[in-house]
């Protein structure tokens, strides 16, 4: 049977039946696979039918319309559920649920990934669907100016994660009454029940206290779920709901209902048998529910939108960013501000986001030259980095910013982000000792070791104001997750107007043929480099100084030239040792099958306080002066 509306309202009847097939058919693709969690999607089969037959907004044979609504599943184990939902709506048939279920190769995985055309985001780790779905829904309201509506579905589970907190609070303080969150509290979590149970109540009074309209309904009872979507869905409000559906886990099937024992277990075959019995045997029914109207955007024909991704965001037109004079002092922080001023003046999918340290970062420079593409997340750095991933999803630019350190709160959001396969641009100031008398709560000291362990990730480390500029503009047309590290302190423009950065390339600063040891380092150990080479210098040691700009990738080419013509090497990082440039460097080389030259890596060992800038590099023994005697013992033994 095929039923599609709305040339007929899809009755409730119908739903229960869709019920049943979605309960049936998680219980059959988990079996087939051998695993999955069958029992965490039959207590939400219910919310989903209704919400298939007569609430989801959706084009299933064009899943990049404009106009679709968003459905993402927080919740990412009940995949079964997901999956079985695609079937019931003919978006994919019987046998890839059968056979394509978390197969090697198969695009049914474990946990759903975009991947599939109708998943906007990949959903596993809990906490981030909800977070996902504000950036998607900011992106309705704000930049697309469309109707669609963005239903996220949590499991109870995940709603101990802070996360899902910091997404109601920024859905509320946006007036996001385009976000429905469904919470599936069916009581029992992995090991055993949840902190709340079923205590709705509790559920409640803390959506509220965050600004959410909250329903609470019986999950199984299908008109009572119907008219909460309904109410969902006007809209006319200006906050976002939060539907609390009690529901049994493993519903419909008595042998496990409200069982502790069957999560993340398929059925065994006699089992299932029994259970699909029980459920009334398989369906096949293809039901398609309301399709999405099409909306005018400033007056404009629906299809001139933004449409969703892939999209191009190259700049139609050069950027004219502020120019520095060689030799200004200019905090590279400041000068990622200015550049990206002007990349938000000549294309118009560049968007910002910032931590409240906006005025650290400068991105408040575009939050005035751009406001009505500016948001501000407030010290809610896993809710920034899950907003921009919404908005990538809607084919715009995002440039998230805030100290290097705090972006380690989100970096399980970033390492998402990759498996989602976005390209969000992040941004970290105050990076170091560097930083100063602040101390150590304040320095980003494993940033860069974090960001290169990302899969498809663009490592950046720009030493000053005309290199920040050249590559903040790379960073707009580069795939994946790239990140730009910035200085606090004011530095010397060392390169003219104009000069070219590319990514995976490096700048050599000072070489000579007589040269006998090459000084590499980023960002403000590049200066000290500087200096440690003019110190050598008057002894009559010639040293070669690398810009490794681009931390990854690196530029194999020049550190294996270096190595071959110096044969010694002194890296100085402000960074821990683990992971960071000093590690990429070694990397290129073994990579190369070339054999180390003698090498000093220079970075920061122990535990920093406060003090000047001055103080702390010379400290952490990354300051000219330390560079130099490691040169010089390199040359002299």
């Amino acid at each position: 049977m095929t039923l599609t509306a709305p040339t007929a309202t899809i009755g409730l009847d119908i739903a229960a039946e869709v019920a049943a097939q979605l309960r049936v058919d998680s219980i059959r693709s988990s079996t087939s696979a051998g695993s999955g969690h069958p029992t965490s999607g039959m207590s939400a089969a219910d919310l989903f039918a209704v919400l298939l037959t007569r609430h989801l907004r959706y084009d299933w044979d064009d899943p990049r319309s404009p106009e679709n609504d968003h459905l993402i599943l927080s919740k990412g184990h009940a995949s079964p559920l997901l999956y079985s939902l695609f079937k019931a709506a003919g978006a994919i048939s019987d046998d890839e649920l059968m056979q394509g279920y978390r197969r090697f190769g198969q695009r049914l995985q474990g946990h759903p990934t975009p991947a599939l055309p109708w998943v906007d985001v990949a959903t596993g780790s809990l906490g981030q669907g909800l977070p996902d779905g504000v950036g998607i829904a900011l992106a309705g309201k704000y930049l697309d100016k469309r109707p669609y509506r963005v239903w996220v579905l949590c499991g109870d589970s995940e709603m101990a994660e802070g996360s899902i907190w910091e997404a109601l609070d920024k859905a509320s303080y946006y007036q996001l009454a385009n976000l429905v969150t469904m919470v599936d509290v069916n009581r029992l979590g992995q090991r055993g029940a949840t902190d709340l149970g079923w205590d709705l109540d509790t559920y409640a009074r803390r959506a509220e206290a965050f600004g959410a309209r909250v329903l609470v309904v019986d999950g199984h009872d299908l008109n009572a779920i119907d008219n909460a979507m309904a109410t969902a869905a006007d809209p006319s409000g200006d906050r976002p709901t939060v539907i609390l559906a009690r529901t049994i886990k493993g519903r419909g099937f008595s042998e496990v209902e409200d069982s502790n024992d069957w999560h993340g277990k398929p059925f065994p075959p006699d089992m299932a048998e029994r259970a699909i019995r029980e459920l009334g045997g398989e369906r096949h029914l293809t039901v398609r529910g309301p399709r999405p109207e099409p909306s005018s955007v400033d007056g404009s024909s629906p299809s001139s939108g933004p449409a969703a991704r892939p999209v191009t965001t190259q700049p139609t037109e050069p950027a004219t960013p502020a120019r520095y004079d060689l030799g200004q002092k200019v905090p590279t922080r400041k000068a990622y501000g200015d550049a990206l001023v002007a990349l938000g003046a000549q294309n118009p999918r560049i968007v910002a986001l910032d931590g409240e340290v906006s005025n650290s970062t400068y991105a408040f420079e575009f939050a005035r030259a751009h406001p009505g593409r500016y948001f501000e997340m407030f010290i809610a750095e896993q809710q920034m980095v899950a907003a921009a991933t919404g908005l990538a999803v809607r084919g715009y630019r995002p440039f998230a910013s805030t100290f290097a350190a705090f972006l380690t709160r989100a970096y399980d959001f970033i390492r998402m982000g990759t498996v989602s396969g976005v390209d969000l641009c992040l941004v970290g100031s105050h990076a170091g000792v560097e930083i100063g008398p602040d101390g150590p709560s304040q320095m980003g000291l494993e940033d860069l070791a974090m960001m290169r362990a990302l899969d498809g990730s663009t490592v950046l480390y720009p030493s000053d104001a005309t290199s920040t500029v050249a590559l903040t503009q790379a960073m707009a047309v580069l795939p994946g997750i790239s990140y730009l590290r910035t200085t606090r302190g004011k530095y010397p423009v060392l390169y003219p107007d104009g000069e070219s950065f590319p990514v995976g390339g490096s700048k050599t600063l000072r070489s000579s043929d007589q040269d006998e040891v090459t000084l590499v380092g980023a960002g403000v150990t590049l200066h000290a480099c500087l200096a440690a080479a003019d110190t050598l210098a008057g002894e009559g040691i010639r040293a070669r100084v690398v810009d490794c700009y681009s931390v990854k990738p690196i530029d194999s080419g020049a550190i294996a030239a270096a190595a071959a013509t110096t044969g010694r090497i002194v890296v100085a990082e402000d960074h821990r040792a683990e992971g960071g440039l000093g590690s990429a460097v070694k990397d290129s080389l073994v990579a190369g099958g070339r054999a180390l030259p003698s090498l000093v890596h220079l970075a920061v060992r122990g535990m920093p306080g406060s003090g000047s800038s001055k103080e702390q590099l010379a400290w952490a023994g990354i300051d000219g002066d330390h560079i130099a005697s490691a040169a010089r013992h390199l040359v002299h033994g």
